[in-house]
């Protein structure tokens, strides 16, 4: 199976960084979060991806173009002009970055890569999060349910910290809050079958509006509850915490 990466977008709420660069190559440690989120697909076995570029899609050809250079030992030799690339460390990726617009959206850019997924279901994920799920119970709950989509859905982390507070005034526990004990949101890492293209008229549709609104309408969109991490990476903030989660060696999302 194939995984799709909506790469496109301009992420306008973290300009600090994306300003000279797409928002999915903002390096979480020493590589791009879109890497992070390659390294979980692959972890399962998927290794052909497609991303869908838009934005300053050039830098994300141009990453994967001198992947070995950014991952290896490499020696330049001047007088020669050769090139040697020491133990070459590299994925066994097929990677497929399609310029899909710049302006288009959502639903738009998965409509521009439908001849590139074929027939077969394939994995749909945003550019900008990271997850722990476990993509092959994933794709084994689509399968059971039977629908045309199933998406991953998240408790999301309040931004504030849930204190529980002593009669002396001492806090005795401190937690991040979940955002309601039975509301749930749309965190990604779809599951998708062929059917979709059909909801989707054009550069101009929402693939969270009409598309998925009417598969729901129709019965055909299901759920699969995560319970455990994920957090997208939307403000310069939460670059912050998640750089701070990979330095300390604990990120979740680790592989």
């Amino acid at each position: 199976m194939k995984a799709v990466i909506l790469a496109g977008g301009k992420g306008t709420r973290i300009s600090e960084e994306s300003l000279l660069k797409p928002k999915p190559m903002i390096t979480i440690g020493e590589n791009p979060i879109l890497w992070h989120i390659m390294k979980t697909y692959a972890k399962y076995g998927v290794n052909e991806f497609i991303i869908c570029g838009g934005y300053k899609q050039y830098v994300i050809k141009e990453y994967f173009n001198n992947y070995a250079l950014y991952h290896s030992d490499v020696t330049f030799d001047f007088k020669t002009g050769e090139r040697i690339v020491h133990q070459n460390v590299s994925e066994n990726w097929k990677v497929t970055v399609v310029d899909t617009g710049l302006d288009t959206m959502t639903g738009g850019r998965i409509k521009r890569i439908r001849d590139f997924v074929g027939d077969e279901p394939f994995f749909l994920t945003y550019g900008d999060g990271v997850s722990d799920v476990n993509i092959e119970e994933l794709f084994k709950y689509h399968k059971k349910c039977g629908g045309i989509v199933t998406l991953t859905a998240v408790r999301p982390t309040g931004r504030f910290g849930l204190v529980s507070i002593r009669e002396n005034g001492s806090i005795s526990t401190f937690a991040e809050k979940k955002v309601g004990n039975r509301e749930w949101i749309n965190g990604g890492y779809f599951v998708c079958e062929k059917e979709i293209f059909d909801y989707i008229e054009g550069d101009d549709t929402t693939w969270e509006r009409e598309p998925l609104e009417n598969i729901a309408r129709e019965g055909k969109l299901f759920a699969y509850e995560h319970d455990g991490f994920w957090k997208p990476m939307d403000t310069l903030r939460d670059k912050m915490d998640l750089e701070a989660l990979w330095e300390s060696g604990n990120a979740p999302w680790k592989v």
